[in-house]
């Protein structure tokens, strides 16, 4: 039996049934009659003892509690159709205070505070008119016991509030979450779609030039055909040959993330010679940059993923390294791959928390799934992460395929 929800209604345990419900407070009402059953035998002097009319009633009294989650103002009414009649006999008045109060907080935790307000009126105003109208000493008694009132029905709008406000933190985070969930999927669908158009545009540009290659070919064979220029010739067929193999090696690298979606009108695609205009805008803002390419050329695929990581990782840096920041961008060829490492000394990171999840300093996010779909567009692999000495750093690897 979970107490807990048992002594507050209505708080939102989904897995429980209507039949689970009403045995937990049948149970709870079971309890309070051997309470007032305890009190009727070992206290005397307010009121009589009851006779086997006033056990009934009292007896009876309980039985709406066992109703009192699933239909509270009913079961209330079905206490105070037994309760009424007992307390008229004036049989003892301290027996029945349990379920009483119980019923009365019941009505304040899972009913409107209006309602509230009605009810507790109603109760005491009935209560002080008898008992002033029998004499002063029942009307102070009475006021003694309103205070009981009141308070169990205070007791009840401020649970009732709180499982309010509960439930509403609990809502706008679970809200919070799958907006976050669904940003996520959104940011990184449009991340694949961007690079199916730059594969798009790839292509388009390969293919174009294949024909305008098998057009000189096709001229030089058919100008001359009896003074005809093998070399040129070997050199139209060798171009069509590497312009195939690159076009051949792009589009498998990025078929796993490749995503249909609208053509649009776009311009070439960014490469290693837009770098410097790159830090140029991050020294605008404020950093310092130190570049380095020690290559400047690569496939036109390699040089657009270099080009939107090194992008995000000068945006990210100039974000969140805070004032005096310096930025190092190093690309190095080595071997059939780029190299990029791009590292700042901003703001170190927060000590060690226990608890699991991501540290504040620059989790990863949005940003970082996005390159690392770069990265794997072409291939290649990326690592990001704070530095031990300070700042941030983001290390790529991307397959050139050979190309100088």
């Amino acid at each position: 039996m979970d107490v807990k929800h048992i002594l507050v209604p209505g708080l939102g345990r989904r897995d429980v049934s209507a039949a689970r419900t009403l045995l937990e407070d049948a149970l709870l009402g079971a309890a309070a009659a051997v309470a007032a059953v305890v009190i009727v035998l070992t206290t005397s002097g307010n009121g009589r003892h009851p006779d086997a009319l006033g056990w009934a009633l009292l007896l009876a009294a309980h039985i709406p509690s066992a109703f009192r989650r699933r239909a509270p103002l009913r079961a209330f009414l079905g206490l105070v159709v037994c309760v009424a009649p007992y307390h008229a006999l004036n049989y003892n008045h301290t027996a029945p205070m349990v379920v009483s109060m119980t019923a009365l907080y019941t009505i304040a935790a899972t009913g409107r505070t209006l309602r509230t307000l009605f009810l507790g009126a109603g109760v005491l105003g009935i209560m002080l008119g008898v008992k002033f109208a029998e004499g002063m000493t029942e009307g102070t008694e009475a006021l003694r016991i309103s205070g009981w009132i009141v308070a169990f029905l205070l007791v009840g709008v401020i649970v009732r509030v709180h499982r309010q406000y509960v439930a509403s933190v609990v809502e706008r985070a679970e809200r919070a979450e799958r907006t976050r969930e669904e940003e996520a999927r959104r940011r990184v669908a449009e991340e694949r779609l961007r690079v199916a158009r730059d594969l798009h545009d790839l292509l388009a540009h390969s293919i174009t030039l294949v024909g305008v290659q098998t057009s000189v070919a096709a001229h030089v064979l058919q100008a001359d055909p009896d003074r005809l220029d093998r070399a040129a010739v070997a050199k139209a067929l060798d171009d069509i040959a590497e312009t195939c193999r690159t076009a051949r090696g792009e589009l498998r690298a990025t078929l796993e993330v490749l995503r249909a979606g609208p053509d649009d009108s776009r311009g070439p695609l960014p490469g290693l010679d837009g770098l410097p205009d790159l830090a140029e805008a991050a020294r605008t803002a404020g950093a310092t940059v130190d570049l380095s390419v020690e290559n400047m050329e690569a496939p036109p695929a390699v040089g657009a993923a270099a080009y939107r990581i090194v992008q995000e990782a000068l945006t990210n840096a100039v974000r969140h390294g805070g004032p005096g920041l310096t930025v190092r961008v190093g690309i190095r060829s080595r071997g059939d791959a780029l190299h990029l490492r791009i590292a700042d000394d901003g703001a170190p990171p927060p000590p060690p928390s226990p608890d699991p999840g991501p540290a504040p300093d620059r989790p990863p996010g949005f940003g970082l799934l996005g390159m690392r779909e770069r990265a794997r567009s072409v291939g290649g692999t990326l690592d990001a992460g704070p530095r031990a000495q300070g700042g941030f750093e983001v290390a790529a690897v991307l397959p050139t395929g050979g190309h100088p």
